[in-house]
């Protein structure tokens, strides 16, 4: 087995890893152009370009699913990736998790890039799954890319700046970029309110692993030998993790995974 994901930098590590801890048999594909980070402020035709070459190299090695471990290529090329890979490769899509939110009742905060902040496609989710429900859309300027270069002086700013714009009864958080996942603690830590029931925060790496497994027909088996490899692929052509990824605990996680040879 063998599961492809993209993104554009070292955002997929969440859902990477969560890959690795359902089935640690499967050989993981990680294709990034880091060097085009971050997709937020580009145009949809530039992001949709981008994801597509991304995709296509990651094709090459012939996975049996590719998951887009990115709210902005989810958002912009989906569609693309979808008609030029499928049926051949599965291509899975990440979204916020705003219905999972909304069902314990909210107030819920929605902390995504200010791309995605206020675009129809976040409001006709809150509308379609959130209704009733107190939502509070929060851009997070500059916190990807903070995560990204692993910049922790800025990753501590671009969350405590979000943090004060976040209403202190909120019960529920969407991490809306992959990237936000690597930091959740901290984003945990930065709005939780004392004396109130413990914050919960909502990503997607789970949901979109179990997806991918259920789309080749596959179920989890954690036990499973973890005789697998990881190819890196950053922009097309084969590398190691970057140092960055090291900062954070998925990154370890994979690290330890043997290269392909």
């Amino acid at each position: 087995m063998k599961i492809a994901l993209m993104d554009s930098g070292i955002g997929l590590l969440a859902a990477a890893a969560a890959v690795r801890r359902l089935r640690p048999d499967a050989d993981l594909v990680l294709s990034s152009d880091p060097g085009s980070m971050p997709w937020g402020p580009r145009t949809p035709e530039d992001v949709t370009a981008r994801a597509l070459a991304v995709a296509e190299a990651a094709a090459e090695h012939r996975p049996d699913a590719l998951i887009v471990a990115c709210n902005t290529a989810s958002v912009r090329a989906l569609p693309a990736l979808r008609a030029r890979l499928e049926p051949e490769v599965p291509v899975i899509g990440t979204v916020p998790a705003i219905k999972p939110a909304a069902a314990g009742g909210g107030p819920v905060a929605i902390w995504a890039t200010p791309a995605t902040t206020g675009s129809p496609y976040q409001r006709g989710l809150i509308r379609e799954f959130a209704d009733g429900v107190t939502v509070t859309e929060v851009a997070c300027p500059g916190l990807a890319d903070a995560v990204e270069h692993a910049d922790q002086p800025a990753i501590d700013a671009a969350i405590a700046a979000a943090a004060e714009r976040t209403p202190a009864d909120v019960r529920a958080v969407v991490l809306g970029c992959t990237h936000y996942e690597l930091v959740a603690e901290r984003i945990r830590a930065a709005v939780q309110q004392p004396g109130l029931p413990p914050l919960v925060l909502h990503g997607s790496a789970g949901a979109v692993a179990a997806q991918a497994l259920r789309r080749i027909g596959e179920l989890p088996d954690p036990e499973a030998p973890a005789d697998s490899v990881v190819t890196v692929l950053l922009s097309g052509h084969e590398g190691a993790l970057p140092a960055t990824a090291l900062a954070y605990e998925e990154g370890r996680l994979l690290s330890a995974v043997s290269p392909a040879r």
